[in-house]
């Protein structure tokens, strides 16, 4: 818990927030400064394994056969050294890639054409390390990323008492009531890689009228703060600004055209072929606070979990992930941690159904079903 906030430095907060919020992508004021403390010299280093993961078999697209991960990166595209430059502790393109941000339904990626997930991942854990986030979590084998909470301190302003404290070591001492971080997932398609971005975020509030004690609760993600981020991965990869912005406003305003999804019983019905639904609900399943432990993307089968609290270190209670246990109906209790589920998809021309099932591969009992299904439907509209 922390003491009270000064009430000016509430007003100035709120000012500046509403402030940033209309603008247009590359123009967002962002310098984010991680809670989480690091050695520097450490982040500086590249672990081998990571810049080339051992992918196995997750990535594979469904018509490609059972082939082995060695037969793979034998046929696979390998990279052109001198199309990679190396500056300070950030993996940068030298050439412009074919990269455009994508959009299906209320969902926002990043598409990159000839480049696989091996050479994306070293470039996307630099980016976020240079935009001032931390690591939390890899999981190169299954495409997973994830930062640690970070403050967009841009939001603090720079007026003179700040550029004073700063100037004096002491900016430590104002902080905005905010804090997000990011959960990246890259799925290798027939063309190279597609990027996505799933924004978390928490504030701060007084949990007492005498405002002597505050609560992180959580807040509603900001797509517009994810194509922010792909725009500027976009330009990370070698496009202009001028292409990033072109293709974050066009991905802003194409509007859906129709309701793609629909609960039809127990299950979750896309009208969107395989490929296409599998890249989609993963993008769900991360916004629902489902965490993916494994896939098998030749069968259709997500192995799913509940998402750990992550504001343990922030509150005295789970509140972040709990209150996405979407499950819980306030009469019965919610699942255990390591409790796992199974989404299946199997498609039918450009129709894809989607079943919710135990570990054991058994249907979930209706009702539990019927809240998995609402839930991922809202995310695939």
């Amino acid at each position: 818990m922390k003491t009270t906030r000064n009430t000016t430095l509430a007003a100035l907060i709120a000012g500046t927030l509403a402030a940033c919020g209309s603008n247009a992508p590359l123009e967002k004021p962002l310098d984010y400064q991680s809670d989480t403390k690091v050695d520097k010299k450490a982040s500086l280093e590249m672990p081998p394994d990571l810049t080339a993961p051992q992918i196995q078999n997750r990535y594979q697209l469904p018509d490609s056969g059972t082939a082995s991960l060695n037969a793979y990166t034998n046929n696979a595209p390998q990279p052109n050294a001198a199309a990679v430059a190396t500056t300070g502790n950030s993996a940068l393109l030298a050439t412009p890639s074919n990269a455009r941000i994508e959009r299906g339904g209320t969902q926002r990626w990043l598409a990159i054409d000839g480049k696989q997930p091996e050479q994306v991942w070293p470039l996307l854990k630099a980016f976020w390390q240079d935009n001032g986030f931390v690591i939390k979590s890899e999981e190169p084998d299954i495409g997973l990323m994830e930062t640690d909470w970070a403050e967009n301190r841009a939001k603090l302003g720079m007026d003179p008492v700040r550029r004073l404290l700063e100037g004096v070591g002491l900016g430590g001492v104002m902080s905005t009531p905010e804090r997000d971080k990011f959960r990246v997932r890259l799925e290798r398609t027939a063309n190279g890689t597609e990027v996505y971005f799933t924004h978390r975020g928490m504030y701060e509030t007084y949990v007492n009228e005498g405002k002597s004690e505050t609560k992180w609760q959580p807040r509603p993600a900001d797509p517009e703060l994810e194509t922010e981020f792909l725009a500027r991965f976009m330009v990370r990869l070698g496009s202009s600004e001028a292409q990033a912005q072109a293709s974050a406003k066009a991905a802003q305003t194409q509007a859906p055209a129709v309701q793609r999804a629909r609960v039809e019983g127990n299950q979750v019905v896309v009208d969107d072929d395989f490929d296409r639904a599998w890249r989609r609900v993963g993008l769900a399943l991360d916004r629902v606070g489902l965490l993916v432990t494994d896939r098998d993307r030749s069968q259709g089968i997500y192995y799913v979990k509940p998402a750990k609290a992550d504001a343990q270190n922030k509150s005295d209670d789970s509140g972040f992930w709990q209150s996405l246990a979407f499950w819980r109906d306030g009469k019965s209790a919610a699942p255990q941690q390591d409790e796992q589920y199974r989404i299946v998809l199997k498609s039918d021309a450009k129709r894809t159904d989607i079943a919710f099932l135990d570990k054991a591969g058994q249907p979930l009992p209706a009702k539990m079903a019927e809240q998995f299904a609402r839930k991922l439907e809202e995310q695939l509209r």
